[in-house]
């Protein structure tokens, strides 16, 4: 890859970036060549492959992506071939993907005049299909006229997990307090998610609200509480 190396301890040369689909919010893998152009040997407790991801006119979305270990010291001349986790930004679309190192505690290696690895990536919906996620009602549950729809909606933009609120009878109505109807997202929401729906493969720690199904927010995935995508229960 033609771009421009700076002199000094910490530079880089970029030799590929190659990685298959994208999808919004969900966990992907790209292969990455590179050479250490600079004076100082990189350290593996300290050197570390990340990346951003930025719109079109280069403004970053995601900034400081996961971190990557390099498998042990990395000389001057030397190359250097990882494969690097990716998680996609959210929502789906046009996104710049940019590579860098950063030297944990000190600076990110653009800092110093290296140019980050860029490539244009067009990020798909996390699902196509509504059968590609399971949704964990119960009996007497009801779904309102849209849930399917904002449901399937939020999957799309990237979420692993989506729940929402419960319009409850009385005889439940302070143990479902927390999630009466609302006008949209709650970020963070500090409960467990009741009747969710789950794109396949995702794993979730389970419990009860109410003697419903309830799932714990998961900390590794992105999941969404919306008041709007509204449930019944049966009096």
């Amino acid at each position: 890859m033609d771009h421009p190396v700076p002199k000094g301890p910490l530079a880089v040369r970029w030799r590929l970036l190659e990685h298959g689909v994208v999808h919004a919010g969900a966990l992907a893998h790209a292969v990455v060549e590179l050479e250490n152009a600079g004076t100082a040997s990189w350290q593996p407790e300290r050197v570390k492959l990340t990346y951003h991801w930025l719109d079109d006119r280069g403004n970053p979305i995601v900034w400081d992506g996961i971190r990557t270990e390099l498998e042990g010291p990395v000389a001057p001349g030397e190359p250097l071939w990882a494969e690097i986790a990716l998680r996609g930004p959210i929502p789906p679309g046009s996104y710049v993907l940019a590579v860098d190192l950063v030297d944990e505690g000190r600076l990110w290696f653009e800092e110093v005049g290296n140019a980050p690895l860029e490539r244009e990536v067009a990020v798909a919906p996390r699902i196509e299909r509504a059968d590609q996620a399971v949704a964990h009602l119960a009996v007497g549950v009801e779904t309102a006229p849209d849930w399917s729809r904002r449901v399937f909606d939020a999957h799309q933009e990237g979420y692993a997990v989506v729940a929402g609120s419960i319009e409850a009878p009385r005889r439940l109505r302070r143990e479902l307090e927390p999630y009466a109807p609302g006008p949209g997202r709650v970020p963070g929401f500090p409960h467990p998610l009741v009747c969710p729906s789950v794109v396949e493969g995702v794993e979730v720690e389970w419990t009860e609200v109410a003697g419903l199904p309830a799932a714990i927010p998961p900390p590794h995935e992105p999941w969404v509480y919306d008041a709007r995508i509204r449930l019944g229960v049966a009096r």
